[in-house]
């Protein structure tokens, strides 16, 4: 009998359109961005050529639509530290990383809180067609006061905006399937380059959303883009169950990452579907060195980075509350919180479930937005790695930015090697779209 094949692990790098992603103050770093312009093409270039030399299936864009303004009811402190601002819009650089690459996807995070879903469709299907179906879309609802106050609307419930949100992709989706596979014809003798019998007319009257017209796009390479989600809630979990081809979810150990896998798993089957069709990717921070003492050394760089008034505004604007307004000795685990619901949890199990002051929660949520942080020799992070996939169920890892593109130079030349090694990873591209590397065991 032959043994059991490992489980190779699907990788993905975790950045913003910004100066700064998810490890406040990197900025400062004196290793960041040496000779590179994070608002020029070449930059972005060449951290996507990084990645798909370590065969990563996408570099995924997480996105913002305005500066944190929860923290002492002003954004001050966000634009004073540069906490995730300045940050552009996501979806400009991706015909610019995908020009640079051949099989490299981009997942892209496009709220559904603003647009209309006619041309978030439209949008989406031009970049799967520009990309030779290398897209995904990480569909969110914007959960921060301060996107709301920047659009000038009153933040909805979060019942009503997965509510919302469900009819949103449902548009979407009757838009993108409403062209025949064989609808364009193209004939030059006739003239004819279309069949409108076979291009349908939706006509959409919904709760929130109407819509009368033909897609504007044919049919992109994938037909609709790879559809990704990052709802931690019960709801969001329920919805993310539902549409979600993969998903990606903060925990900071093993443990916490096998239940959430039970509770997709069973809310998989609620909805029809086979438990472990979802890929369940988990955020990871890895700092890596030749020795132990090297990746150290490196972690504490990263630390020095971190002012405090910095990470009190960070955590004040994903979690919707103002922190100044606590003692930073409070204990997190007496606090509730409005905003994201998993990832606060992230933070109240950082310590294995020991009493966590905002102080530090503060301090820790700074460094990698909550997620296990893994320092040391490539054979130490392929050791832990191993133990996520084959304890906590995961598929893969959204790999978060430190300084770059270092951070992400280190990894493919020392990590993705020890990977192969083990038999844990790929070595090459199983196929040509996004959908096929990234569902491909």
């Amino acid at each position: 009998m032959l043994p059991d094949k490992k489980k190779q692990a699907h990788l993905l790098g975790f950045i913003q359109h910004g100066v700064n992603s998810h490890a406040i103050g990197m900025w400062r770093h004196a290793k960041d961005k040496v000779n590179w312009d994070w608002t020029k093409p070449a930059y972005w270039q060449h951290m996507a050529r990084t990645m798909e030399r370590g065969l990563f299936d996408a570099m995924f864009i997480a996105d913002e639509l305005a500066p944190y303004n929860t923290y002492q009811d002003s954004s001050d402190a966000c634009v004073k530290y540069g906490v995730q601002c300045p940050t552009h819009e996501p979806s400009t650089i991706v015909p610019l990383i995908t020009t640079a690459t051949e099989r490299l996807g981009v997942g892209v995070t496009l709220s559904t809180a603003f647009e209309h879903p006619y041309s978030m469709a439209r949008r989406l299907s031009s970049l799967d067609h520009l990309s030779s179906g290398r897209i995904a879309w990480n569909i969110v609802s914007s959960y921060s006061k301060s996107e709301w106050d920047a659009y000038g609307q009153d933040m909805t419930l979060r019942s009503d905006r997965y509510e919302r949100m469900e009819e949103y992709v449902d548009l979407c989706c009757q838009l993108w399937d409403s062209w025949e596979p064989d609808a364009v014809i193209a004939d030059k003798a006739t003239g004819i380059y279309a069949d409108p019998d076979k291009v349908r007319v939706v006509d959409f009257k919904g709760k929130y959303f109407q819509s009368y017209g033909r897609h504007f796009c044919a049919p992109s390479p994938q037909g609709r883009p790879v559809f990704w989600q990052a709802g931690s809630s019960g709801r969001g979990r329920d919805f993310a169950a539902q549409y979600a081809e993969a998903i990606f979810a903060v925990h900071p150990n093993a443990e916490r990452m096998r239940q959430y896998t039970d509770d997709i798993n069973q809310r998989l089957t609620k909805f029809g579907r086979p438990e472990n069709s979802v890929v369940r990717i988990f955020g990871l921070q890895t700092v890596v060195g030749l020795s132990r003492s090297e990746a150290e050394e490196k972690y504490a760089r990263i630390k020095e980075g971190i002012l405090p008034e910095a990470a009190l505004a960070w955590i004040s604007g994903h979690f919707g509350l103002d922190f100044s307004k606590f003692s930073p000795d409070e204990y997190v685990q007496n606090i509730e919180v409005p905003g994201i619901q998993g990832l606060f949890e992230s933070v109240i199990y950082s310590k294995g479930g020991a009493p966590v002051t905002i102080r530090e929660a503060a301090l820790y949520y700074a460094q990698g937005m909550g997620m296990p942080i893994i320092v040391g020799t490539p054979s130490d992070i392929a050791d832990q790695m191993e133990r996520f996939m084959d304890e906590g169920g995961a598929d893969g890892f959204m790999l978060i930015a430190t300084n770059t593109p270092g951070c992400f130079e280190d990894f493919v030349d020392l990590v993705v090697p020890e990977l192969q090694r083990r038999g844990r990873y790929r070595r090459s591209y199983p196929g040509t779209t996004l959908r096929e590397n990234l569902l491909n065991d």
